[in-house]
């Protein structure tokens, strides 16, 4: 407690009654900002829709972070609660403490960081440190990191650190140096009024953790390496990037010897309302972590973006896909169009319509026996094909304003879901693949300038897992403070007829500035939440939840 005291001393020291203040000597500008949340759940016992009990009744998650800046130098902490963790979060969050702090300076072409950050060479298939709050992960790393320009078009990163791991760090010490290279900067005198613009860029990342099984012989520093490559132009856009990791065995990939690698290449074009994208990506035994013996989510040092529609409908998002760093073989492409104003299809308001296909496949392996006891091969790679299959989304999305108060979003998605593969992380066909077809129909009516009712209606239909739900929302808003909704999720298709249940939950909220208060009542079923490919299990539960957050 006295440590975080000092720290908090330390910010406030020289500005602790406002929050921009100019120094008339120097002419340098001081800020404080920061922002706090707490969430917290009263749980009812709930046998009905399998919700566990809980035997605090009430559980919570806070957070607080403050930041001073002044001229280059900027300071900041957080102080993160669980008392405990609330339901659906990793349970190995507990208790209290000041898991963030840094010291940052930047001066010219310098800048240097001391404490935690966050950091991310290329689209992170090395190297991605970074928060996201409702997954409750955090893999900040704390240690030293300093961004250097020596000339204009290249920027130099070097890093060295530990991991967060709750509220500890990783056993494993990360090294890490990346450089990148627009070349259009760094050639300005021949480049500069060209339209095409390039930007190259290489990384190199090592881990050290010491070998501490008494069978196998395990790599003590494990490295990973690649390139990558920007061209834009006009309109257009592509990205490609190659990564190579040696042997890493872990708990993830079953402590194989096989060496990894990656490949990640999108283009795409947009102008005049119209826009395409394609993307597609090659993994192979790519799990990189501080800590080998860690699983879910704790000390990942890189990420492996889906290549999937990020869905907001919650029946759209009922089978959300996990990206499988151990093999994986993944595409996407979306199309949109902006039918103009006038137009036979567009009408007075124009519309908007998007289609978007994603497929994600195993890769072509064969397991083979381990040679000895000491250094052990699971899989050898027979072509570059794709294996079995883990997940299809083809969608369809219209968006159209009918009027100057009604608009509405249409959405229509087939999916496919490899139940074992994708969430069990099991070959064995525990469970069906599930084939489904989701509805959406999203209607707001704005009847005053900061007034409007919404009304959402979705429909699931499956025959595999729980079977056909069906969702009914309604949500007000009578002025730009206050909002209410009703919801419910009704299980009508599931084969057991005693759990064809309702899942009814009501809310309120209360917005001033930064300042958000949520208070809700009800049942939430239980479910997978993925932001970019990374995942958490939520429970059942029942019971009166509260979130509060403000900035400032």
């Amino acid at each position: 407690m006295k440590k975080i005291l000092c720290c908090i001393g330390v910010l406030f020291y020289s500005s602790s009654v406002f929050s921009q203040v100019k120094d008339q000597v120097k002419d340098i500008v001081e800020s404080i900002h920061g922002n706090f949340q707490i969430d917290a759940q009263y749980y009812n016992k709930d046998t009905a829709i399998g919700a566990p009990v809980v035997p605090q009744k009430v559980l919570s998650n806070g957070f607080g972070n403050v930041n001073y800046i002044r001229g280059g130098f900027s300071a900041g902490i957080r102080y993160e609660s669980y008392n405990p963790v609330m339901q659906g979060f990793d349970p190995r969050y507990q208790g209290a403490g000041v898991p963030y702090r840094y010291a940052r300076y930047k001066r010219g072409n310098l800048d240097i960081t001391a404490g935690n950050f966050y950091e991310q060479f290329g689209s992170g298939m090395i190297l991605r440190v970074y928060e996201e709050r409702g997954l409750l992960y955090d893999n900040t790393i704390d240690g030293f990191r300093a961004i250097y320009s020596p000339y204009k078009g290249i920027t130099l990163k070097g890093l060295i650190g530990h991991q967060r791991t709750f509220f500890t760090t990783a056993p494993g010490v990360v090294r890490a140096a990346d450089i990148d290279i627009n070349i259009n900067e760094l050639f300005d005198s021949l480049l500069a009024n060209k339209k095409t613009k390039v930007t190259i860029g290489g990384s190199f990342v090592s881990k050290y953790q010491s070998n501490q099984s008494p069978t196998l012989n395990q790599p003590e520093n494990v490295g990973c390496g690649g390139g990558r490559i920007t061209v834009n132009r006009g309109g257009f856009n592509i990205y490609g990037e190659y990564a190579y990791k040696i042997n890493d065995p872990s708990y993830i990939n079953k402590y194989s010897f096989k060496n990894g690698q990656g490949a990640y290449l999108s283009t795409s074009y947009a102008a005049n309302g119209f826009s395409i994208m394609f993307a597609g990506k090659y993994v192979d035994n790519m799990s990189f972590r501080s800590d080998r013996d860690q699983t879910l989510n704790a000390a990942m040092i890189n990420y492996m973006p889906a290549l999937t529609k990020y869905h907001t409908y919650l029946m759209a998002a009922y089978y959300p896909y996990a990206t499988q760093p151990n093999g994986e073989m993944a595409g996407q492409g979306e199309i949109q169009y902006k039918f103009k104003k006038g137009s036979p299809l567009g009408g007075k308001y124009g519309m908007e319509v998007a289609g978007n296909a994603s497929m994600a496949y195993g890769i072509d392996s064969v397991n083979i026996a381990a040679k000895n006891d000491s250094r052990q091969y699971h899989y050898v790679v027979r072509s570059f094909t794709p294996g079995q299959k883990y997940f299809h989304d083809f969608n369809i999305e219209i968006n159209k304003k009918f009027s100057k108060k009604v608009k509405g979003t249409f959405l229509y998605s087939n999916q496919y879901y490899n139940k074992s593969i994708v969430q069990f992380n099991t070959p064995v066909q525990e469970f069906p693949n599930i084939k489904a077809n989701i509805i959406v129909v999203d209607v707001t009516y704005k009847y005053k300038p900061t007034s409007s009712i919404r009304f959402e209606g979705e429909s699931m239909q499956t025959q595999q897992d729980k079977g056909n739900w069906g969702v009914l929302l309604v949500e007000w808003t009578p002025s730009s403070n206050f909002f209410a909704a009703v919801l419910d999720q009704y299980n009508y298709g599931n084969a057991d007829p005693n759990k064809r249940l309702h899942y009814f939950l009501a809310s309120v909220g209360f917005i001033r500035d930064a300042m958000r208060i949520t208070l809700s009542y009800g049942k939430q079923r239980a479910g997978i939440f993925c932001v970019g490919g990374v995942c958490r299990t939520i429970p059942a539960s029942d019971g009166l939840s509260l979130t509060v957050s403000t900035s400032f």
